[in-house]
Parts: structure tokens; C-alpha cells; sequence
């Protein structure tokens, strides 16, 4: 089935374009993802779409959007407080829309997007009118900037995270491969005491790189590289949907 356009809840200078994928009805597992683009391109960009419709396919409800700075055409990505309050506003409208039936709610992105579900699912007093996720999805962490210094700390939130989450990483990341994320979290956690461990997973893609390309010599072919993270993410999904409370 195609997409089905809709558009966010806003005021007329906020609301952004919306795509709803449904599940497909005789796999359904009865679960919703509302996914997020990256920095550099909006939500129907090839890698969204792609993810979108297998997931969908998969027996996953998707609803995919545009950040503000998207639809307003600009190149330069949003503040995170106006990317954190797009996502949420996506959140209440996928759950409120009229053709999503799910018992669950998962949140998660490419990249930026992926970096804010982290954001707002570390954040959940501020939680919108909605379901609470059962789960997070990032696909591929943008953990420090290809060829620079970290300059933002891309860490410390992913601590307070209280839900499960599952981080996608390419080992030829050009943003931080599995290792370097899971240095990361590791050096974010040490000055601490009797801080819990966030309830994080890392799914390594070995050869790939931020958006999971692998090089010929892999001995894989692109496209199992991303059937087997899809099949996988499903299967993650799965179980986190036999520890967590339906809607």
C-alpha cells in the first residue's frame, strides 16, 4: 500500500508533512513506529522510505515527518527544544490518527532524528498526550561529527533513559562506530554512583557505514545488509513488546 499523506497538528507556521504507513494486516504485530529523518534530508528521503515500507511490510505500523526546518527549506537543522517539540507533536498525531490501530508505540530516526527520540524518550515528564514508548530505535547514532571534535555532549541523556533501546551502528561509522558509542556511554557513567544502567543495546552492522553501506569486499550484498537490520529490528521490537504495557 502507498503512503498516506497527512499533516501534523501546529499552527499554521509549525504543522509539517506526515506520511502514515500501514501494517501490513495479516503480518501485524500490532505496533506503531513514528521514525525520524536525518539532518540533511527529509522524510522521503530513499533511506526512510525503504525502511519505512519494509517495516511496514514487516507487520509495523510507520508514520514518518518533516522537522520545521524541512518544510521551511532550510539547510540548517532546528534548535533541539523546536526538534524535540515537532517530535512529540508527531507522536500525539500518529497515535490520533483515524487508520492507526497498534498496541504499542515505538519512537526512533535516522541519525538527528534518532539522536532526538533518545531526547525526548530521556525527557518523558515533559511527554505529550500519548502512550508512552515501549521502545527506542536509532539508526546509526551521530555520536561526534565526521573529522571534528566533539563539541556537544551527545551522551549524558542517554543515561536517564528508562525505556528499552536499541542502537543501530555501522563499524565504519564515520560518526562513532559500536566501540566508540559504547566508550562513550561508559566514560558518561563512571564519574556517576549508583547510577543505573541505561536499558541500551547496540546492534553492530559490521562494514557499515552511517547509513549501513558496506564495501564489495563484504561478502554481503546491500540489500541483506538492510533486510537482515530490518528482520532484526523487528524481532527486537517483538520482545520488547512482551516486557512492556499495551496502550
Amino acid at each position: 500500500m502507498s503512503p498516506i499523506a497527512f499533516s501534523l497538528p501546529g499552527d499554521p507556521g509549525t504543522a509539517v508533512a506526515a506520511a502514515l504507513y500501514p501494517a501490513d494486516t495479516d503480518r501485524s504485530i500490532s505496533a506503531l513506529l513514528v521514525l525520524a529523518h536525518g539532518a540533511g534530508a527529509g522524510h522521503f528521503h530513499p533511506f526512510m522510505t525503504a525502511y519505512a515500507t519494509a517495516f511496514a511490510e514487516r507487520g509495523v505500523t510507520v508514520v514518518t515527518f518533516n522537522f520545521p526546518y524541512m518544510d521551511a527549506r532550510r539547510k540548517t537543522p532546528d534548535r533541539a527544544p523546536v526538534l524535540e517539540d515537532a517530535f512529540r507533536r508527531a507522536v500525539a498525531g500518529a497515535v490520533a490518527h483515524r487508520h492507526v490501530r497498534a498496541e504499542h508505540l515505538f519512537i526512533g530516526g535516522k541519525s538527528m532524528g534518532g539522536r532526538m527520540a533518545t531526547h525526548i524518550a530521556s525527557a518523558l515528564d515533559k511527554w505529550p498526550e500519548a502512550p508512552r514508548p515501549s521502545g527506542v530505535v536509532v539508526f546509526g547514532y551521530p555520536l561526534t561529527p565526521p573529522g571534528g571534535a566533539r563539541k556537544q555532549d551527545r551522551v549524558s541523556h542517554l543515561l536517564k533513559l528508562t525505556v528499552p533501546t536499541l542502537i543501530v551502528q555501522g563499524t565504519r561509522d564515520s560518526f562513532g562506530g559500536p566501540d566508540e558509542v559504547k566508550a562513550a556511554l561508559a566514560g558518561a557513567a563512571a564519574p556517576l554512583t549508583g547510577c543505573p544502567t541505561p536499558p541500551i543495546e547496540i546492534l553492530r552492522v559490521e562494514g557499515g557505514d552511517h547509513s549501513f553501506a558496506v564495501l564489495k569486499s563484504a561478502g554481503r550484498s546491500q540489500a541483506e545488509v538492510h533486510r537482515d537490520i530490518q528482520d532484526r529490528t523487528v524481532e527486537w521490537f517483538r520482545k520488547v513488546q512482551k516486557g512492556s504495557e499495551q496502550f
